[in-house]
């Protein structure tokens, strides 16, 4: 494993597996290129050490070759971006002669590497009514030949660089499998730098009270994170959709508010677990609650196991604010993912604002602050609030992963 900034890039070609996964609108213009200038650092850097530039990413779930989902679409922005003119390849399997003809200053951007099968590892275009052995046989078809597909992709460059840690939660060609190609030559990029330096700061480092806020709308997505950070905080705050579970769980009334039933014990579970391990959790005690899921509902203040049937549960309440508030600014930790309430809706984003505000706070007092999730990221940016934290995470999947204190593969196939 190389270090990007020791790394001598002259006259070297850098095959580099970025996150360009970007929203796009009817006109396929780019509506947010935050992923984009992310990757900035770590493509100049090769540039301007004297190398020259192979780009690779995906773009969208496509299940085959579909131009609405190619990266021609981002090839202008890109060069802007950069700096200079990133050349295009339409087909990344067949991309030698243009790979060749790259001079040191150079960029080239590859197709979508999702318009492979290959690339996900994954067989295409089955049957619904196929058996067992014939998937069984369509995948080992497909994981011969992306062996092949991988094989290609590494004899471009002289060397690897994996920056998308939007991705790094999968065993992909592009980010786990095309490492071993180049066992001298490989090494994270500043984004996945800051990433796994942010991933540490809270789960290997964390200066004590550490504090977890977890949010969002269902238990069974954050069951694993809940239960790995148990042996690592010292303060669990649930909120959002997912806190109605444990209310009810408890005995509370929760009217129409989103739960899952079948995750009751498991919720009771994680709250045992936390008492005999010392961990202190705060739920939801005050909840805005509204008759209808909309901005013009009629709404109230009542407390959170009190909730009348009818109504549901949208935002955290001021009591719950204030409490979490107290917790959130005696401690040096504090990782949060996942809104306390349906922020996508300005009448219900209160609460996630008070969170972003306090967590703004925190940071400003010396507290390190890491913002990780898709839905608290765009929460935390939407509100103006990204550069008052510490770290905003750019990988939700991965993020979580990572919480769940699971290995990621594009992280350990360049540390292997």
């Amino acid at each position: 494993m190389q270090n990007i900034d020791t790394y001598d890039f002259t006259g070297k070609k850098a095959i580099v597996r970025v996150d360009f996964n970007v929203p796009l609108n009817e006109n396929f213009e780019i509506t947010d290129d935050t992923r984009i200038r992310a990757a900035m650092p770590t493509l100049k850097k090769v540039l301007a050490g004297g190398g020259s530039l192979i780009i690779m990413s995906h773009l969208g779930r496509p299940k085959k070759v579909d131009p609405k989902f190619s990266l021609k679409h981002i090839q202008a922005h890109v060069s802007e971006c950069l700096g200079v003119p990133v050349k295009f390849a339409d087909d990344c399997q067949k991309a030698q002669e243009q790979v060749a003809a790259l001079k040191p200053g150079e960029a080239l951007l590859l197709e979508n590497l999702r318009f492979y099968a290959e690339e996900e590892g994954k067989p295409r275009g089955l049957a619904e009514d196929a058996t067992d052995e014939e998937k069984k046989a369509a995948k080992a078809v497909v994981k011969e030949s992306q062996k092949e597909f991988v094989k290609t992709l590494a004899s471009y460059a002289d060397c690897y660089i994996n920056d998308a840690f939007g991705t790094a939660h999968r065993a992909h060609g592009s980010t786990a499998l095309i490492a071993k190609y180049f066992p001298e030559d490989k090494m994270f990029g500043y984004l996945m730098e800051g990433e796994i330096k942010a991933i540490d700061n809270v789960l290997k480092n964390a200066q004590r009270p550490f504090t977890a806020i977890i949010g969002g709308s269902k238990v069974s997505s954050k069951l694993a994170v809940l239960e790995n950070l148990l042996d690592k905080v010292d303060n669990l705050i649930i909120g959002g959709g997912m806190g109605y579970t444990f209310i009810k769980a408890q005995g509370g009334r929760i009217g129409d508010s989103l739960h899952e039933d079948d995750l009751m014990p498991n919720a009771l579970e994680i709250l045992a677990k936390a008492k005999e391990k010392g961990v202190n959790v705060y739920l939801s005690v005050q909840t805005l609650i509204a008759d209808a899921f909309s901005a013009d509902a009629n709404t109230q203040i009542v407390p959170s196991n009190e909730i009348p049937d009818g109504w549901e549960g949208v935002d955290a309440g001021p009591k719950s604010l204030a409490r979490w508030k107290d917790v959130i600014m005696n401690s040096k930790t504090i990782l949060w993912n996942g809104p306390v309430g349906v922020f996508e809706i300005d009448k219900f984003a209160q609460g996630t604002l008070e969170i972003a505000k306090d967590l703004a706070e925190a940071t400003e007092k010396g507290a390190y602050t890491l913002v990780g999730g898709g839905d608290s990221v765009a929460a935390v940016t939407k509100m103006g609030f990204a550069k008052k934290v510490s770290y905003v995470s750019t990988g939700g999947g991965a993020m979580l992963e990572a919480l769940e204190g699971k290995d990621l593969p594009g992280i350990a196939a360049i540390r292997g």
